[in-house]
């Protein structure tokens, strides 16, 4: 019945409430002990603070760059276009497939796979593989923004 449903045994817990005289256990200092820097309200501790002991993040040595600049492509095989019906196929063609997420995304085709019919390809860079692949079998390629 509705009415008899419940959570199985344990498988909530009471929250522990403190500060409520000495009979609950938690009362006076509230499990916070005697004096010292976590005893006092409004404490809170710094993310990775490891007691004064130099932090891991600071012991590791500073490695890399990371370039601001970086254009990331999202990278489309010809065996994944083979697959598509249209002969012409866009951004918006890849995003009704599922293939990219939105049209704003940068679009690399690499020539993994092989093309059976012809067709008008576009993106913002090919691969010399991807591109004699699509003429080869008598398609087309459209660079888009250059």
């Amino acid at each position: 019945m509705l009415n008899e449903l419940r959570p199985a045994k344990g498988a909530r817990k009471e929250r522990r409430r403190v500060g409520r005289g000495p009979g609950s256990g938690h009362g006076k200092t509230a499990g916070r002990g005697h004096k010292g820097q976590k005893s006092i309200a409004g404490f809170s501790q710094m993310k990775g603070f490891e007691g004064g002991q130099m932090p891991l993040v600071r012991r590791l040595p500073k490695r890399g760059f990371t370039n601001k600049f970086r254009r990331q492509y999202t990278v489309i095989n010809l065996d994944q276009l083979a697959t598509l019906e249209p002969p012409e196929i866009t951004l918006k063609t890849l995003v009704e497939k599922g293939l990219i997420k939105s049209e704003a995304e940068l679009v690399k085709i690499l020539g993994r796979g092989e093309l059976k019919t012809p067709k008008v390809i576009h993106g913002h860079r090919f691969s010399q593989a991807a591109k004699k692949k699509i003429e080869s079998c008598g398609g087309q390629i459209v660079l888009i923004g250059s």
